[in-house]
Parts: C-alpha cells; sequence; structure tokens
C-alpha cells in the first residue's frame, strides 16, 4: 500500500537543489513558458508541430536529467472547464513520466487561473498524478512493490493542504482502489477483512469483524438472506465495524454504509449475456468508506467521529439461494418482499444502516450515508458522476451542498437526484403479507427513477423514514450511488478504479481550515 512521497518546494528556481529527474509541466500555454524552458519547447516545435497537443517528453540541458514532460490542460476558460482539466494532465503524463524512467519528478503548474474553481489545482495534479502511477494489487504482489517505480514527487508552489494531508488522503484512496479493484478470490469476503486488518493495524480506528452465522442472520437478516449460499464455502460473508473517536470533544458524527459484494452473480436472477464480468467490482461502496476511514486514521482530525459498517458479502447461487418472492423480516421488523435477486446490494446494507440508524440518535450531530455501486440507473443517467440522493433533513441542514461543492473543489463531481413521493409509493408492499418491495423486477436502468427509488427503500427500511424534517429527531442521509463513477471510463471489467468518493468526503468533512 506504498504512497509516494511528497515533498512540497516553494518555486521552481528551487527544483535544480532537488533530487527530481523530470520536470513535469501541466498547463495550458505550453508555448509561453519562461526561459529556459520556451526555446526547448520551440525547438521540439520546430520537428513536430503537435509537441503540445498530447503529454510528450522534449530533451531541456535545464531541466532535471534533461526530462521537460508537456503535460497540456486543455482550454481552462470555457464554462464547463473544471479543476479535473489538471488532475487527468497529470494523471496521463504520471504513465508517460514512468516510461521515461523517471523516478523522482517535480510537478509543476506555472499557470492556475483566478477562478475559485481551480484553487486547488496543485492538489488536484496531485491526486491525479498518482491516479495514473497506480498499479492492481495482484500485479504489486506478482512483480513486487518496485512495480511502481517512481517513489518520491515534488509538487511545486504553494497548496491549500499540506503534504502530510496530502498523502494521508492518497493512502486512503490507495486502500479504495486495492479493495475496488482486486479480483474476486483475493478479495473474497474475509480476505477482505484481512486487508482491512493490516490497513489499520497501528491506528486509532477500532476494527470489528462479525462473521459468525447466527449473529449474522439474528443482527443481519437481510444481509444473511443474500449470502444464504455462501456461509459455508470459503466465500462466506462479514460485516466489518470500523470507528474513529477523535480525542477531545465530538462535534459532529459520520455514520457510513458500505456495499461490498465482492462478486454479483445476480443470483437467482442470474447475470447472463456477458454482464457478469466485472462484477468483482461491486464493492467498489465498501471500499470508498474504508477508503475514506484509512484517510481519517491517518490524519487523526479533530471534532469528528467516524462509525462505518462494511457489508461484504457474495451472492453465490445454489440451492439454497435467496429468491424473489420470499418475504424477509429485517432487523428494523419491516417485512420485505423481493422483488429480484439482483438488487441485492440495498439488502445487504439494510440492517447495517438500520443499525447505525439506531446509534445515530444517539450521537452528537450524526449525519448518515450509503454508499454503493448500485444501479445501472446511476451510470445511465449521470454517466462519470457520483448520484447524491438525500432525504429532507441533509438538504435543509446544507450537508448536502457541501459535499456537492467540496467534490466540485476535489475533482470528485457528483450531481444532485432529489427523492419525490414517486419513489416512496414505488417500495410500498401490496399486501397485508409486505411492507416493502426490495424493487421490480426488471433491470434498474430500464425503470423510471431507478436510482432514486433505492433511497426511499433504505430510508424506510432502516427506519430513517421516522427521521424526517418534521419529525422529533430529524436525521440528515445521503445515499451515494457511484455505480458511474466507481471505475475509468465506465469500463467496469478493466478500467481502474476511481477511489470515488474518498476525495469529496474528505475535503468536505476532515480538510484542514
Amino acid at each position: 500500500m506504498r504512497t509516494p512521497n511528497l515533498e512540497l518546494i516553494a518555486s521552481i528556481a528551487e527544483v535544480n537543489n532537488t533530487q527530481a529527474d523530470a520536470l513535469i509541466v501541466v498547463a495550458e500555454h505550453l508555448h509561453e513558458l519562461p526561459e529556459p524552458f520556451a526555446s526547448s519547447v520551440a525547438d521540439a516545435s520546430a520537428v513536430n508541430a503537435h509537441i503540445t497537443a498530447g503529454v510528450n517528453v522534449v530533451r531541456c540541458a535545464e531541466a532535471p536529467a534533461q526530462r521537460l514532460i508537456l503535460a497540456p490542460t486543455g482550454s481552462l476558460h470555457r464554462d464547463y472547464d473544471d479543476v479535473r482539466r489538471f488532475y487527468d494532465a497529470a494523471r496521463s503524463a504520471a504513465v508517460v513520466a514512468r516510461n521515461a524512467g523517471a523516478k523522482a519528478p517535480a510537478l509543476w503548474l506555472p499557470e492556475i487561473p483566478e477562478n475559485p474553481a481551480f484553487k486547488l489545482a496543485r492538489e488536484a495534479a496531485w491526486f491525479g498524478f498518482c491516479q495514473g502511477l497506480y498499479e492492481p494489487l495482484e500485479a504489486r504482489e506478482h512483480f513486487g512493490e518496485g512495480l511502481e517505480e517512481i517513489h518520491h514527487i515534488y509538487l511545486v508552489g504553494p497548496t491549500q493542504q499540506p503534504a502530510n494531508w496530502l498523502t494521508a488522503v492518497e493512502s486512503g484512496r490507495r486502500v479504495a482502489r486495492d479493495l475496488c479493484g482486486t479480483e474476486p478470490e483475493r478479495m473474497s469476503p474475509l480476505r477482505f477483512a484481512e486487508y482491512c486488518q493490516q490497513a489499520f493495524a497501528g491506528t486509532t480506528v477500532k476494527m470489528q469483524v462479525i462473521d459468525d452465522q447466527p449473529q449474522l442472520e439474528h443482527e443481519y437478516p437481510l444481509l444473511a438472506a443474500v449470502a444464504r449460499a455462501s456461509f459455508h464455502t470459503h466465500q462466506r460473508p462479514c460485516v466489518i465495524r470500523l470507528e474513529y473517536v477523535p480525542e477531545g470533544e465530538v462535534t459532529e458524527t459520520l455514520l457510513m454504509v458500505g456495499k461490498g459484494i465482492t462478486y454479483d452473480t445476480g443470483g437467482a436472477d442470474l447475470k447472463t449475456g456477458g454482464h457478469m464480468a466485472g462484477m468483482s467490482r461491486d464493492k467498489g461502496g465498501a471500499a470508498g468508506v474504508a477508503g475514506f476511514v484509512k484517510a481519517v486514521a491517518e490524519i487523526q482530525p479533530a471534532g469528528v467521529k467516524v462509525i462505518a459498517e462494511l457489508a461484504v458479502v457474495r451472492n453465490n447461487i445454489d440451492a439454497m439461494a435467496f429468491v424473489a418472492d420470499e418475504i424477509i423480516t429485517g432487523r428494523s421488523g419491516k417485512r420485505v418482499r423481493i422483488g429480484n435477486t439482483d438488487a441485492e446490494g440495498r439488502l445487504v446494507m439494510a440492517d447495517c444502516l438500520a443499525h447505525l440508524t439506531e446509534l445515530a440518535q444517539h450521537e452528537v450531530q450524526p449525519s448518515l450515508y450509503t454508499v454503493a455501486t448500485l444501479t445501472g440507473h446511476a451510470a445511465l443517467s449521470k454517466g462519470p458522476y457520483t448520484a447524491l440522493v438525500p432525504n429532507g433533513p441533509a438538504q435543509q441542514s446544507g450537508l448536502v451542498q457541501k459535499l456537492l461543492d467540496a467534490g466540485e473543489r476535489w475533482a470528485d463531481p457528483a450531481e444532485l437526484s432529489p427523492s419525490r413521493r414517486e419513489d416512496f409509493d414505488f417500495v410500498r408492499g401490496r399486501t397485508k403479507a409486505d411492507d416493502l418491495l426490495s424493487s421490480n423486477n426488471g433491470p434498474s436502468a430500464t425503470t423510471k427513477r431507478g436510482h432514486q427509488f433505492p433511497m426511499a427503500f433504505l430510508a424506510e427500511v432502516a427506519g430513517l423514514a421516522e427521521h424526517g424534517v418534521n419529525s422529533a429527531k430529524p436525521l440528515p442521509y445521503i445515499h451515494i450511488d457511484i455505480a458511474g463513477s466507481g471505475v475509468e471510463g465506465g469500463d467496469w471489467q478493466h478500467g481502474k478504479p476511481t477511489a470515488t468518493p474518498v476525495l469529496a468526503l474528505a475535503g468536505a468533512f476532515i480538510a484542514v481550515p
């Protein structure tokens, strides 16, 4: 889980006093660099007119090890340009720098627009560069940690956050990528838990793994139903509890649930037609929550308490597998009729959310979150963006806007999807035999409001619907669907995990003032 060392240097004049072996320039106007770099760019352009159209290496005698790497951002001045221009350019530059043989490059942003949207451009470039460097856990275990050859990065210029904060958050993002992206045998439920134990060893985070079948069946009956065919295999399920308590007074409590389906077969409603490939990444929600808690563990922010439960399950198929039409009573006492076994993510999170709802009523300024690669509908309607589906208290408290703003600033953007009365009508029980319907029997992508109504189900099944705006104890709750943003390019089989929403959460809740 090695994170590259980060060293901040004040100005470009100091680069030659370091051990840097390349200078990476991330900018819009690469033809307008100051000397001595401008001459090298001009000489390169004389033989390649498109030298600044993509990421390229230019020989420059005055650059560290004579490597000048040009990383164009493209336009920064249109209405729709944002800080991801720097993130993406640095991510691409990381691959070129590695292939060029650099081990300790310097990252320089010579021009940053005055626009507040680019206030965190240097930080975004750091995180983008690390995203580009990342290699999968399986590859690192096969070739050794030396596979990631760039071990030190110099970031030129002042940042809004200190180096140790940036390194800590990247450490959390690496945990999230490892947990999300690793294949289903290497990251089966109990091996997922083992990885977490290693990640949180030596920190102040308290961790508990619940894998006892009777206990899971009693405390997490909906999760246990999804995992019914897995209990007597090496893929048996678990719930991982993580808790960080700061020193001193607690001023805010974040209660989080992460969906950790280590392989989503669809269950009895089997995924067919090649749609099962990539389903080892259906644990991206639990991965993102674990990654955020790892960042919290490294930073140890004052005032913020975090309680997380990761529902880590494989929905195997055999004669014991649960099926549609079953009615299962959840932890809250709500009777759930199963509409489709492939809508398993909301079921494994339901009892965890119910438990945290119980705890939240006794915590200081609580807010609740579910994070999941939940619906194809979210990916279809939001594209590469995270979908936030809040309840009334979350909207009125300002939490939704806080998270949206943090996502924009930190190159981890999200879009709002308000919940509506139709969503609650959709999940209401149809007979006196059941209280709730988990889903319809069709795919979410072809269902109206396919990524909004699951939030209504979760709110109802966890008892959160009783803690709305007009209740005696309003509880802010935001469902975070990362089905469209969890991997690069929306390629769930081969795309690199993005570690979302670690950056947005860190920027919203644990950034240094």
